[in-house]
């Protein structure tokens, strides 16, 4: 069970601080390049999804997808092109345990969760998917991603409308079909859900830690696979979370 984050400036959990201190050392006794940890997770190239939500010009969708911890999920997409906002958050429980206290515990029902604001006459829902699929977590891994476990880390989809569960199951089966991966996929399909913002320590924690070890050892490679994958999409500059709500 994870315990209450202590107050830091950063306000991370004790779990991660220990998990950070551990990977400190060891990227510092074994000469490990801190931007590319040999045992990082690797993206691989998938097959972009048969079926897609229809182009819609002049609209603003949203997207929530959870995949492990949300500060590389939430930069991952923060660096993609066509969306305009990507938010952490908690999806799957109810709003009064909506807290990353609460949340950490594994009995609330939630995910740690991302919601993807996104032009969709830029990007697809289905091109989201197959960024998600692909570079921003291991959707092989039940309960759990890295080092981080519990059904707050499963690998999850919120589809927002009946187009976007279309899409998502058929790309699942698609992949499956195809035997995209070693093992079978452990995405979960949970429509109806609402998102519920994380707290503001949370959001652009990827951007605004860079040099934080669970960051380097988790999260920078993912960074660089979306570049290296999906040159076509990649943005160098992201968009934060924080500017967005300043701005609204």
């Amino acid at each position: 069970m994870r315990q209450a984050r202590p107050a830091t400036a950063n306000h991370h959990s004790w779990r991660r601080a220990r998990i950070a201190l551990v990977l400190s050392i060891v990227l510092a006794t074994t000469g490990i390049a801190a931007s590319r940890p040999a045992s990082a997770q690797e993206g691989i190239a998938i097959p972009a999804p048969a079926l897609d939500v229809p182009v819609r010009v002049g609209a603003t969708e949203t997207a929530v997808v959870a995949g492990g911890c949300f500060w590389g999920v939430q930069g991952v997409f923060q660096h993609v092109t066509g969306v305009t906002n990507a938010v952490s958050g908690y999806a799957g429980g109810k709003r009064q345990t909506a807290h990353y206290e609460m949340v950490g515990s594994g009995k609330t029902g939630h995910a740690e969760a991302v919601e993807i604001t996104y032009d969709p006459s830029r990007i697809s829902y289905g091109k989201i998917l197959q960024i998600f699929f692909s570079v921003a977590h291991d959707p092989t891994q039940l309960n759990r991603q890295g080092p981080d476990v519990g059904t707050q880390y499963r690998t999850a989809l919120f589809p927002r409308n009946q187009d976007q569960a279309a899409v998502a199951k058929a790309y699942i089966a698609q992949l499956e079909q195809a035997r995209t991966y070693k093992a079978a996929l452990v995405t979960r399909l949970e429509p109806d859900r609402p998102f519920y913002r994380a707290e503001d320590y949370h959001q652009d924690f990827l951007t605004l830690n860079p040099t934080y070890p669970y960051i380097v050892y988790n999260d920078l490679p993912k960074i660089e696979n979306l570049k290296r994958l999906f040159p076509d999409l990649y943005r160098e500059r992201p968009v934060l979370a924080l500017q967005a709500s300043r701005t609204n």
